[in-house]
């Protein structure tokens, strides 16, 4: 066995520099490992808030993260503190919900209006609440819907004792010494190369295996091109240490579930936002598939070990690799992933769907990594043919397409994720709306997308710098509040409205049904704004096709069809190339990944051409050597 790197403390070590750290006042009754971070619980939180100096110091010193959590004995019951709490804040705040997460000790107030907490001239303290109730108090801005919150504090107030156990095996995992001090790193890809769909790969190590990604292709004919290849993989869901996902669409996570299902129990990391929406989009494939490759509780137990990361923070995720996730600008939540391996011997950057380019609701995707040996990049937009117009073009349009319509007495489709470009549209156009450029529309909402929406609502500081204010100092949300949330909407000919609904490429789902719906009426319109799939009715119609098969019935599409790419939640080819113009130092290698294999190959040469760097674009079911 080699020795262990000099410069990375043993887990012996770090525990005799905490315990030397801490003074007697800190009451500390024990330390253990909470999954990646260093967990120490005390008798008098307090202190330890008030003098988080001390913490700093000691994670400067160890390298790890680590939480201050109330020791079990001093919290009180959950009703009595929620009672303490409640009256505690003032009652023009508007408590919507406190919820009590028994593993972390925290308890996490949903507020109507937070904001007026500095403005009632009372204060509020949050290390007097601890020290009342035993508990850390965090504070939230309430969304309109408290469905999913709900539903996710219910599945881990369940699990507690699960939870706990996990948390602590995991921790055992990633502190544990290292075995062999030489780096060497591969990845195998096992679905989203030279394709869009099915999104994974697989990042091994000496010390471990870890997957990037967990998606499923929905719409793939083949079976063999609708899952992540773990059949060539060579190895059991026992054996994987970890998952790390970039955001919570099924081409990225589908198959998450299926992992639990057939044997995994790790972690899976992403960001909050992620962990909910990926539930959400999780339990609605469920829900509307005759055969469901897993079932709603796979879906819990995914949720239940679900390890929730911020941005920018540095993580151990196994012994010799950390991770860093950064705003990719795709969807609330969507993160690249910078992984360290090794003693700083590899850095790699997978970009998950990635744009480049400020949206309403999105700052521009991080790019300021401080160093990147190699970097996976996506392609979905990847033609130098793959240029989007101006912003101030797709909405003008968007607007002119809407408003005539209406004026005919037409419906407008926009056919739409649950999650992404669905808000970016919602924000846009109420935005038109008050603007007066949008005028007398019903707008009608499917309720999965409003469930989606009340997490972007929930969480303002993973959105755009202009946006978070208006979500987190306003009662009025900026998704359109005077939008009506609907569910299967029965539309009628001469009744103006404009209708956002799932599938964005029309395999199915509400928006197949009221394209039927609409389908006959000429003057009519159905919006095109995103991404279409090979060999989808979204496909099909963006290349002509007035004949296809809706939900298994022959349709002939005689309203218009219009396509407006402005709003696309993908870099087109222009950003992709000023983000790798960006990065210093300079790359050594790219990895093209998730774009139909023209556009793949078209990026990578291209990259290669203008920037002397090493680039590949992989099939799927290739080993890549890293280190």
């Amino acid at each position: 066995m080699q020795r262990r790197p000099q410069n990375e403390p043993s887990s012996q070590n770090i525990m005799a520099v905490i315990l030397q750290s801490l003074p007697q006042e800190a009451a500390l009754t024990k330390i253990e490992y909470e999954g990646p971070k260093i967990a120490l619980y005390s008798k008098n939180a307090a202190y330890l808030m008030q003098n988080n100096q001390l913490i700093s110091n000691m994670v400067n010193t160890i390298k790890k993260r680590i939480v201050v959590r109330t020791d079990e004995s001093i919290r009180k019951p959950q009703a009595e503190s929620a009672e303490i709490i409640s009256k505690s804040i003032p009652a023009e705040v508007g408590v919507a919900g406190t919820f009590f997460d028994a593993v972390f000790g925290e308890a996490v107030v949903f507020a109507k209006k937070p904001w007026m907490l500095a403005q009632t001239g009372e204060d509020f303290d949050n290390i007097d609440l601890a020290q009342k109730t035993g508990w850390r108090v965090r504070i939230r801005k309430a969304p309109r819907s408290m469905a999913a919150i709900e539903n996710l504090y219910r599945l881990l107030g369940e699990a507690v004792a699960e939870r706990t156990r996990f948390y602590r095996e995991v921790g055992d995992k990633i502190f544990r010494d290292k075995l062999i001090s030489e780096a060497e790193a591969s990845l195998m890809t096992l679905g989203g190369f030279a394709e869009v769909g099915r999104s994974c790969m697989m990042l091994s190590t000496q010390e471990s295996k870890i997957l990037l990604d967990c998606g499923m292709n929905e719409n793939a004919r083949d079976s063999l091109l609708a899952l992540p290849r773990f059949d060539v993989a060579g190895i059991g869901m026992d054996e994987i240490d970890a998952v790390v996902l970039s955001h919570a669409h099924m081409d990225h996570a589908g198959f998450v579930p299926a992992l639990y299902k057939y044997g995994y129990d790790g972690p899976v990391y992403c960001t909050e936002p992620t962990m909910l929406l990926m539930g959400i989009m999780q339990q609605d494939y469920v829900k509307n598939s005759k055969a469901p490759l897993y079932s709603d509780g796979d879906i819990e137990r995914a949720l239940v070990h679900t390890i929730p990361l911020t941005h920018g923070v540095v993580t151990d995720i196994s012994p010799d690799v950390k991770l860093v996730l950064s705003n990719s600008g795709h969807m609330l939540g969507s993160a690249s992933a910078h992984l360290h391996i090794g003693n700083g011997d590899h850095n790699l950057v997978y970009t998950g769907d990635m744009k480049f380019g400020k949206t309403l609701a999105l700052d521009n995707a991080y790019w300021n990594f401080p160093r990147v040996e190699t970097m996976i990049i996506e392609s979905t937009y990847g033609s130098k043919e793959n240029i989007l117009g101006p912003r101030e073009e797709a909405e003008a349009a968007l607007a002119k397409t809407i408003t005539s319509a209406a004026h005919a007495g037409g419906r407008v489709l926009i056919p739409v994720q649950a999650a992404g470009i669905a808000q970016e549209l919602l924000l846009t156009i109420d935005m038109l709306t008050r603007a007066g450029r949008i005028t007398n529309v019903p707008v009608f909402v499917e309720k999965i997308i409003s469930d989606a929406t009340a997490v972007y609502e929930t969480y303002p500081e993973f959105l755009s710098r202009d946006l978070r204010p208006r979500i987190s100092e306003s009662e009025e949300s900026p998704f359109g509040q005077q939008f009506t949330t609907v569910e299967s909407l029965e539309t009628k000919q001469g009744e103006p409205a404009v209708i956002l609904a799932p599938s964005s490429m029309l395999t199915g789902g509400p928006s197949a049904n009221y394209l039927k719906q609409i389908a006959s009426d000429p003057i009519s319109k159905v919006i095109l704004v995103s991404y279409q799939g090979l060999d989808t009715p979204g496909r099909q119609l963006q290349e002509g096709s007035r004949q296809m098969t809706l939900n298994g019935e022959p349709v002939n599409v005689k309203c218009q069809v219009v396509r407006i790419e402005g709003f696309a939640s993908h870099s087109d080819y222009n950003q992709l190339m000023a983000y790798i113009s960006r990065l210093r130092p300079k790359l050594r290698r790219v990895l093209v990944n998730h774009g139909e294999r023209p556009r793949a190959q078209n990026l990578a040469s291209s990259i290669n051409k203008i920037f002397k760097i090493q680039t590949q674009h992989p099939l799927v079911q290739e080993a890549v050597k890293l280190l």
